[in-house]
């Protein structure tokens, strides 16, 4: 383990991913996607702002707690260019997601209850079982495989 000294402005993605506990093709890919920045050498290597080491822990975090890197990057996008996330911006986005959050939640809570209730009952029937085939849906498109013909999940 290479250390990095603390004043150091910038890092290799080595360093980063060293850093950060994140393999180096995570940030290639959260470069890409426009979440994270980096100024090129004139070898044409990336070179990282040490700030970004924080960028890349508030994107983890908010990655840990379900949230999709889309909507990380839109709230990224309030950041002034340059800027790092604070715990006031921590606290200003778990505000804004709490809702969903809330929603993921209780959406849960209910598939587990209804699966214990179905492991429970051991009909398994297509027609009933509400974690299957909820309100009879695919009941309404006629006979046959729907499921697997389409594709997608009805």
């Amino acid at each position: 383990m290479s250390t990095v000294p603390w004043n150091t402005k910038e890092l290799t993605i080595g360093e980063l991913a060293e850093r950060s506990g994140v393999p180096a093709s995570a940030l290639r890919f959260y470069e890409r996607q426009g979440l994270i920045r980096s100024r090129r050498t004139s070898g044409n290597q990336r070179r990282y702002h040490r700030t970004t080491l924080r960028v890349v822990a508030f994107i983890r975090a908010s990655q840990n707690v379900g949230i999709p890197l889309a909507v990380i990057g839109e709230v990224l996008n309030f950041l002034p260019e340059g800027a790092t996330p604070t715990r006031e911006f921590w606290v200003r986005a778990s505000d804004c997601w709490r809702e969903e959050l809330n929603a993921r939640i209780e959406r849960l809570e209910r598939m587990r209850d209804l699966f214990t209730e179905c492991i429970g009952c051991g009909c398994l029937s297509f027609e009933q079982c509400l974690l299957v085939n909820p309100g009879d849906r695919l009941g309404e498109k006629g006979s046959g495989p729907h499921r697997l013909s389409s594709g997608a999940p009805a």
